[in-house]
């Protein structure tokens, strides 16, 4: 078989394994954690490709991010697909897989190793430590940054066989894009000097070799090869002023995330942020070798103990340590290992990142530096153990189909958030976060009383959890529980003043109760907090309106919608003050936008039917009357109202059948 259909062969069964694993998250349904904040939640993903959007994709920092061409994918989904999550996941899936024929095409071509080149493309693709990055539509960033990865890397390939201002550029054009999908990719520079040292073999004073070349040729570290090294850093200059830059602007951003990030790290010293990644990098190490127990998020435990501490250093330094010393052997070594080490450390918790100790999805690139190891180092154990190409053809087989199988089931928990969360707080302890995600899922499916459960776990282990003193006062006062409701809002303002959410919703509880006053304070305040919070400026309407404040209550409206032109129910308040101002013209204007957004909105129609019927609009008038009875046939006053029209055309016989109509509807309703 010649080297192409191997090529095309290979290409094929890395395809055909990926969609058997991962064909599946089209049935999948939008995730309560991140997926809210990237796509559910976010109006300006909904509304795809807009002016306002790009521009607030290329300004925002929502979530501690700055990353642009995420928010630009994420929109173009919602352009193509709208919300239906199953084509939202695959888009994740199709640029999964074309990240691991890239990364199959780059290593064949750097080091000539087709079959090695091979397993660690599959490593990569169906790794149970993967999933999170694919399966999660919010992970979009972890798959996309890592598709300009292995641009820059094919780019930088190209480059060295073929140097040329051109093809440096489009190394840096790369890079750069990559950065703008997520930053996590600023180690990049790094991961392409340990290229150069192996397998393009830069560093030597020779031409680049291909695998089947003498790799124990012995050199020594000679004044020319001090040079080059200089020269070869020299040469990538642009792209680590471009890392260093890109780095410090990720640090100020992070300074940004909102107090659901912050909520669970903010009291958490220096020195357990160091002990927690030093025992993540020998955790993620284990999990690569052991993928059992995949959780979303982990939770921070207690400061590690100090043997777990020293165990992870001392095991750390001695691999880095062997690598080092066997690098002339098997340069393979120190490559692989630096490359794990250098980029999981934007990612390793040196710097709280988000309410998660670990992330599997940090591991999507990291991980190829492990693959690489055991990739070359078995097939190195073998020919010194003289041990027949079919052991370790079989053995790299079943090796895969035990991952695939692990991969496929790692997938089916990704089904829906109930699924996802209740395996997490089921295999993970004192998981505030995972109860909270959990405890919200079921809220979001009407089963209140497990929600609340699972939301007072949560504040056990976490009693200042200020998201979850919301929402659990919200489903509390939903059961009328309206006491113990208050008390959850007013923990989750003394836990965080500056939390908009949590004075809206006590200002919500205090209107329930009829405290006006200082719902209004409350409603205030939020606003004084986030101006542009037009929940709070919609409720002040609601709230002015009701005190017959007509003015007040317009005013705050309008602001709302300003800030999202597309809420309907803003709208037909709206409308309902201008007409008690008697604004007719406007109050139909917004009853229009009303029906563009949801053109079965009864009572947007009838009330547009009593307007036009007040302004001697009849023929308009019985139209939405008409609209009214098509979706609520049952609403006895369409029925009166249209008899009154038909009686004023001289109509009595129509009239007659809507009046009797009328009468009959309303003794069915005594």
């Amino acid at each position: 078989m010649s080297l192409y259909r191997k090529e095309l062969l290979i290409s094929l069964l890395l395809i055909m394994s990926a969609v058997v694993v991962y064909g599946q998250v089209g049935n999948h349904e939008f995730i309560h954690y991140d997926d809210r904040v990237y796509v559910t939640e976010n109006r300006h993903i909904q509304n795809g490709w807009t002016k306002e959007g790009v521009i607030w994709a290329f300004t925002s920092k929502l979530h501690g991010h700055f990353h642009p061409l995420t928010w630009l994918s994420h929109m173009t989904d919602c352009q193509l697909f709208g919300l239906n999550p199953g084509l939202h996941h695959l888009t994740n899936l199709f640029v999964h897989i074309i990240n691991t024929l890239l990364l199959f095409f780059i290593f064949n071509k750097m080091t000539g190793a087709l079959f090695k080149s091979a397993f660690v493309a599959a490593l990569f693709s169906l790794h149970p430590l993967h999933v999170e990055a694919v399966a999660s539509i919010a992970s979009r960033k972890d798959v996309l940054s890592a598709l300009f990865w292995m641009l820059t890397m094919l780019a930088y390939n190209h480059y060295v066989k073929h140097k040329g201002f051109m093809r440096y550029f489009a190394v840096f054009f790369f890079f750069a894009l990559g950065l703008m999908a997520k930053s996590m990719l600023v180690t990049l520079p790094i991961v392409l000097l340990l290229l150069d040292y192996w397998p393009s073999r830069r560093f030597r004073c020779v031409s680049p070799t291909r695998e089947h070349d003498d790799l124990k040729q012995k050199t020594k570290f000679s004044k020319d090869q001090r040079l080059l090294l200089f020269q070869l850093i020299g040469e990538k200059l642009i792209l680590f002023i471009l890392m260093a830059v890109a780095a410090v602007a990720a640090v100020f951003i992070m300074q940004t995330r909102d107090e659901f990030a912050l909520s669970l790290t903010k009291l958490l010293p220096t020195k357990y942020h160091l002990a927690n990644a030093l025992v993540s990098y020998v955790s993620y190490l284990k999990k690569m070798f052991w993928p059992f127990d995949l959780a979303i998020p982990y939770p921070f435990r207690d400061m590690p103990p100090m043997w777990q501490v020293g165990g992870s250093f001392f095991l750390l330094f001695g691999i880095t340590f062997f690598a080092f010393w066997k690098r002339r052997d098997y340069p393979y070594l120190i490559v692989g290992w630096l490359w794990y080490i250098v980029t999981l450390l934007p990612m390793i918790g040196v710097l709280a990142i988000g309410p998660q100790a670990m992330a599997d999805r940090y591991t999507y690139i990291p991980t190829i530096g492990l693959s690489i190891i055991i990739t070359w180092g078995v097939c190195d154990m073998l020919v010194r153990w003289r041990l027949p190409s079919i052991t370790l053809a079989v053995s790299s087989c079943i090796f895969i189909l035990i991952l695939t199988i692990c991969s496929w089931q790692q997938v089916r928990y990704w089904k829906n958030s109930i699924t996802l969360f209740e395996r997490t707080v089921r295999i993970t302890h004192n998981n505030p976060v995972g109860q909270y995600c959990l405890g919200y899922s079921l809220e979001f499916k009407g089963r209140l009383k497990e929600a609340v459960y699972h939301y007072k776990e949560a504040l056990r282990d976490s009693p200042g959890f200020v998201k979850v003193h919301n929402n659990l006062g919200a489903v509390l006062l939903r059961q009328g529980k309206t006491t113990e409701a208050v008390s959850h809002f007013r923990e989750a303002v003394k836990h965080n003043p500056d939390s908009e959410v949590a004075h809206v919703n006590l200002a919500n509880a205090m209107a329930f109760l009829g405290r006006q006053e200082e719902a209004i304070s409350h409603y205030k305040e939020a606003l004084r907090i986030k101006p542009d919070y037009e929940i709070a400026h919609m409720n002040l309407g609601v709230i002015f309106a009701r005190m017959k404040k007509f003015d007040l209550a317009i005013d705050h409206y309008t602001e709302a919608l300003k800030i999202d032109p597309r809420l309907a129910e803003v709208h037909y308040n709206l409308a309902g003050a201008l007409v008690h101002k008697g604004n007719l013209k406007e109050a139909i204007f917004n009853y229009n936008e009303v029906l563009k957004i949801n053109p079965k909105h009864v009572a947007s129609h009838f009330n547009l039917g009593v307007v036009f019927s007040q302004q001697g609009n009849l023929k308009k008038a019985v139209f939405h009357f008409n609209e009214t009875l098509k979706i609520n046939p049952n609403l006895a006053a369409a029925h009166q109202n249209l008899g009154y029209i038909f009686s004023r055309q001289g109509n009595q016989t129509k009239a007659n059948v809507h009046f009797l109509a009328a009468q009959q509807l309303n003794k069915i309703g005594r």
